[in-house]
């Protein structure tokens, strides 16, 4: 997953050029929810910003750069949410604590535009990847140091054991809001299940820290 500034020709540095920019990739997510990943064209872009071709591809290369900004823009909100999910003290027990991290990708999946579409942007299949980083990655760095210091779970594994789990929980939640714009409520219910039976089977039944 590459960071967001780095897909692009040139950086805006002006806030006018910061508002131009994100008024593109706001134009592409609503194409993306609209019509698909697959379809989308800088052409689309230009016309549902009301901004020229040229101004696109001043930013962009192509329309895979667009897809891949657009990604790395939600995976980065997601990623706050996830920061100021895991670091809330309110939270007893590290179940809690992921409990509150589905519902960042629940919420996300109904609010942020193309999340559902994108996710972690792994469903832009370019090969060779620019990098071993995904966006599971750059959530389980948010999750390791909380859940080693505050809820005592042991570092070894954990970060791989976070990123399968996320994976799951991804994948039904992609499955819960195929069809309905609200989501599933059954397979939203079982990515919860599924995703505490596999933390518990590794590290116990949650206890309060």
């Amino acid at each position: 997953m590459l960071d967001a500034s780095a897909l692009l020709r040139n950086e805006p540095v002006q806030a006018r050029s910061t508002a131009r920019l994100a008024s593109l990739l706001d134009a592409a997510a609503a194409a993306i929810d609209a019509l698909g990943y697959e379809r989308l064209t800088t052409a689309m872009v230009a016309e549902r910003a009301g901004a020229s071709i040229g101004t696109v591809y001043r930013y962009f290369p192509d329309r895979i750069a667009v897809l891949q900004a657009v990604s790395a823009r939600a995976v980065d909100r997601f990623t706050e949410k996830v920061r100021a999910s895991v670091t809330d003290t309110g939270h007893d027990t590290w179940w809690d604590a992921f409990d509150a991290v589905i519902d960042d990708f629940v919420s996300s999946f109904r609010e942020e535009p193309a999340f559902a579409a994108l996710r972690f942007g792994d469903v832009i299949d370019l090969r060779p990847r620019e990098g071993a980083d995904t966006g599971a990655s750059r959530v389980v760095r948010e999750l390791v140091p909380v859940f080693v210091s505050r809820y005592g779970l042991p570092e070894g594994d954990l970060g791989m054991r976070l990123e399968v789990v996320i994976t799951i929980v991804d994948a039904l939640l992609s499955r819960a809001f195929s069809f309905e714009s609200s989501g599933d409520d059954a397979y939203i219910g079982e990515a919860r299940r599924v995703a505490r039976e596999y933390l518990v089977g590794h590290y116990g039944e949650p206890k309060q820290s």
